[in-house]
């Protein structure tokens, strides 16, 4: 037991779910001065953590993911909780409103939440001004999507999205240690279905390469659609060699075996994140590694990381990274140590020298 279990925790989940979240990047924007601080009781230092990915250090495999910190408000505290590697976002290349409320509900019962929030994000021209002159010990990472403008604007073309996204890596590369496109937001219209189509996904890589990126860039895709699905995302970042990997995002839809009782979440919509999410993510893992060119793509997985058991299943699925963020809100901010310590103790138990060594062995 823990003080943010048997007292935080209880006071926060009295709170509507998005005003807890705006509490916690608030409080989070006022500790930046105490993020080195922070860190130094927080980080983890061992070699057998640290790994490189496509020319980036990363202390230690765990970071966040995206989605916690959507306009970059607090980053600097968020580096000190100990994290390897800090992903905002997703980001617009306009302002965003998001989804109309209520777009956050807990599922308790599977340590969950249901997240329909749509993308709300104070677009790139202010975070970029926020991230001017911003210095972390971890990198950077900034999720990219298109603007969603709300239920009553016409849809885009084509030719808008694709700009929109390149637009807006164009924006934040100078302020990335690398980009994450997020190309299947299963919370919008329009990012849901769109890059389901080879032809909108090359063309998006076509623009993309013309902006030259000189920092690695992940795709976000769906995890729908099966081994198809992934041999065309495969398919599609052949012959990009700013293409760095791959990562997956959450499905539009409730997934199987669900604790809470369905009378709660059937109404809900929006996709769940946290453990329910870790099967089908898991699956994409493995089999995208499988079928990869692993000399020149990574991973990152996600998707019900609470544990470090969970974390190092990831990595031996084939996972060089690995993110996470449900867990902060069931297990508080200490997680990301515990996690952490837990990995360096699995790490050390199987006599492994470094994580890169165990990346895939399960797969």
């Amino acid at each position: 037991m823990t003080i943010y279990s048997t007292l935080i925790r209880p006071l926060a989940f009295q709170l509507d779910p998005e005003a807890a979240h705006h509490l916690a990047i608030a409080a989070g924007s006022h500790l930046g001065w105490a993020a080195n601080a922070m860190r130094s009781t927080t980080h983890i230092d061992d070699e057998r953590l640290a790994t490189n990915v496509d020319g980036l250090h990363f202390p230690s495999p765990i970071g966040l993911a995206a989605g916690f910190d959507k306009s970059g408000s607090a980053i600097p505290a968020l580096a000190g909780l100990g994290f390897g590697s800090v992903e905002i976002g997703s980001i617009s290349i306009d302002p965003s409103a998001g989804n109309p409320k209520p777009r956050l509900w807990r599922l308790p019962d599977d340590e969950a939440i249901v997240v329909y929030y749509g993308l709300p994000n104070d677009g790139v021209d202010a975070i970029a001004e926020r991230l001017d002159r911003m210095r972390l010990p971890v990198p950077l990472g900034i999720n990219l999507v298109v603007t969603n403008r709300g239920p009553g604007a016409a849809p885009l073309n084509a030719d808008q999205i694709i700009g929109e996204y390149a637009a807006a890596a164009k924006a934040m590369a100078p302020h990335a240690d690398y980009l994450m496109l997020n190309l299947s937001c299963p919370n919008t219209v329009d990012g849901r279905d769109f890059f389901a189509d080879a032809g909108h996904l090359d063309a998006c890589l076509t623009a993309l390469g013309e902006t030259r990126p000189r920092l690695p860039v992940f795709l976000k895709v769906s995890p729908l659609g099966g081994i198809e699905a992934i041999e065309r995302v495969l398919a599609a970042a052949d012959g990009r060699d700013f293409v760095a990997g791959f990562m997956f995002n959450l499905p539009p839809v409730k997934p199987e075996g669900l604790r809470t009782p369905e009378q709660i979440w059937r109404a809900m919509p929006g996709a769940v994140s946290g453990p329910p999410a870790a099967a089908l993510a898991d699956f994409c893992i493995r089999e995208t590694f499988k079928r990869m060119d692993r000399k020149r793509h990574v991973l990152i997985g996600a998707g019900g990381v609470s544990t470090a058991e969970d974390a190092y299943a990831k990595i031996r699925a084939g996972a060089s990274l690995v993110q996470l963020l449900t867990a902060l809100i069931y297990h508080g901010p200490g997680v990301v140590r515990t996690i952490t310590a837990g990995l360096s103790q699995l790490l050390a138990r199987d006599g492994v020298r470094n994580v890169a060594d165990v990346i895939g062995v399960d797969a």
